[in-house]
């Protein structure tokens, strides 16, 4: 598709607040909202917004829980010609703070959840001039800040008419600060819609889904706002992920669709009233954001059928650049299914993917090297940092830091990321697959592979690991384990066994924690 004929991302919330009309559009609690009432609660949103001074090109943040509001204000603020910056909940003020002040942000608007949070980090924010909080309650607004209710409720001049292009900056998306500090990732209006357009392209995803959300609509979640109502579906808003939740609510609401990652897929395993729970109606399960473990994606497709739908992508190329799809995930041949099931599947339509080694030359078929992906969803490049953007995007194509392999068939597999790689004697191990050897142990419930300090390899292929309660194993065992499926240089030369593995703020594994712990005091990790 030409680009310049990419709707803007206000125009694609118009269309879809046209064509749903009284259909139920959000489910939030006890409260539901037509497609109608979206327009309308945009639309005071937008004329709030705009009597508080926000116009084209200001930068408004979000720091919500998931609620009907945050979609309200995702749609003005694109109205607006102004820029969303969505903050992550789980991360520390610190790197609220920076992001706010770096994306020189004007508004900030917060659910009560984080009042105390915003208190706090007040008197450091240089630009907000303007706190925005949402609550059931005006008694709980802290004093001086604004009512986003209130704000809502009001007679006020109508919104104004803002001519938007595609090529403006709808998103700013902060990416892990965990080495140095976070980058802000520039997605234009043009990037939102080939977003929207390829996930209604792969996913899967049908007319009038009844979808839940249960992981952070200021994260990935977010991009499936618009697939979904594109489609006339409803949005069910649920403002945290607890399993129990999670699964009384698809049989309550008859959901169809909810969107996780691993780490919350081993949870709904390990409920242990999963099976009291009907989730038949359930038709899709998307996952990403981090490698899955084949033998636990086994588990889940015997649990809850052949309804999970992979993708991968970046932040700088959300949300997908390859998808597995439900119909890919059932394999006949036992030879091939661990091959696919390990996989990240095919590029998507507007996708070419090449692999890199180290020099820029492309590897052979099946060796590794890293991914460079061209596709029209791709970020415009990092708020003010065009060193970053240079290094990430080269010729046209971005240079994504993950490692991979494609098969005689195509299939993309996720080896690591590209500084994660153990070097050990000269030798190259990539941690994930290490960790799917683990996996495969019956008494293995998570595990997380790092290089440690060697003094004679240089780094050694070291391994946290918990348990399945009840379930018992010796570190000889699962090292004798892993060398019997993936050969002496990959196994684990220590294992330690814990009671829990740490994540990111995202729910992601945290490798460099893990890593730092072995390696403090030095001035090399390497």
């Amino acid at each position: 598709m030409n680009v310049s004929a990419a709707l803007t991302v206000g125009e694609l919330y118009d269309r879809a607040v046209v064509q749903g009309g009284e259909r139920v559009a959000i489910t939030d609690g006890a409260r539901e909202f037509t497609y109608a009432d979206l327009g309308r609660g945009a639309g005071r949103a937008l004329a709030a917004l705009q009597a508080l001074g926000v116009g084209k090109g200001d930068r408004v943040a979000f720091l919500m829980a998931n609620c009907a509001e945050y979609v309200f204000c995702e749609y003005a603020v694109a109205k607006a010609g102004a820029t969303r910056v969505p903050l992550a909940v789980l991360l520390g003020a610190d790197d609220h703070v920076y992001m706010m002040n770096f994306a020189r942000c004007g508004v900030l608007v917060y659910h009560e959840k984080l009042a105390a949070r915003v208190l706090e980090m007040a008197p450091r924010l240089e630009t907000v001039r303007h706190f925005v909080c949402v609550s059931a309650d005006p008694a709980r607004v802290p004093s001086g800040h604004l009512h986003l209710q209130a704000l809502l409720a009001a007679d006020g001049p109508a919104a104004r008419s803002v001519a938007v292009d595609p090529e403006d900056i709808a998103g700013i998306y902060f990416t892990g600060g965990t080495t140095g500090r976070p980058k802000g990732a520039m997605l234009s209006h043009r990037s939102w819609f080939h977003t929207s357009y390829v996930e209604m392209l792969e996913f899967g995803l049908g007319w009038h889904e009844s979808f839940v959300f249960a992981t952070p609509m200021t994260h990935a979640s977010g991009c499936l706002l618009l697939p979904v109502l594109l489609r006339q579906g409803r949005c069910i808003l649920l403002d945290r992920f607890d399993p129990e939740l999670l699964l009384a609510t698809i049989e309550a609401q008859r959901a169809t669709v909810t969107l996780l990652v691993p780490t919350m897929i081993y949870a709904l395993l390990d409920h242990p009233r999963r099976a009291s729970h009907d989730t038949s109606s359930l038709r899709n399960v998307l996952y990403g954001a981090a490698a899955i473990a084949p033998e636990r994606l086994r588990q889940a497709i015997d649990a809850f059928g052949p309804v999970f739908t992979q993708f991968f992508g970046q932040t700088e190329a959300p949300m997908a650049l390859t998808t597995l799809s439900r119909e890919a995930h059932v394999v006949a041949d036992p030879a091939r299914e661990r091959a696919v099931l390990t996989s990240a599947g095919l590029p998507t339509y507007p996708t070419a993917i090449r692999l890199l080694d180290d020099e820029g030359r492309e590897v052979p078929r099946g060796e590794p090297g890293e991914i460079v992906a061209r596709s029209p969803n791709m970020m415009t490049g990092y708020l003010d940092n065009p060193e970053a953007t240079a290094a990430a995007i080269r010729d046209g194509w971005l240079h994504t830091g993950d490692i991979a392999r494609i098969d005689e068939l195509g299939f993309v597999t996720i080896v690591d990321r590209k500084r994660d790689v153990i070097i050990s004697g000269g030798f190259n191990v990539y941690p994930r697959e290490v960790e799917d050897a683990l996996f495969e142990h019956p008494a293995v419930r998570q595990a997380a592979v790092v290089g440690a300090p060697h003094e004679k390899w240089g780094e050694e292929v070291r391994a946290v690991v918990v348990l399945h309660e009840g379930r018992t194993a010796s570190e000889a065992e699962l090292i004798g384990f892993v060398k019997a499926r993936k050969g002496p240089m990959m196994a684990p030369k220590r294992i330690e066994f814990r009671d829990a593995v740490p994540l990111t703020n995202l729910g992601k594994l945290d490798r460099k924690a893990i890593r730092a712990g072995f390696w403090g005091g030095r001035e090399r990790m390497v």
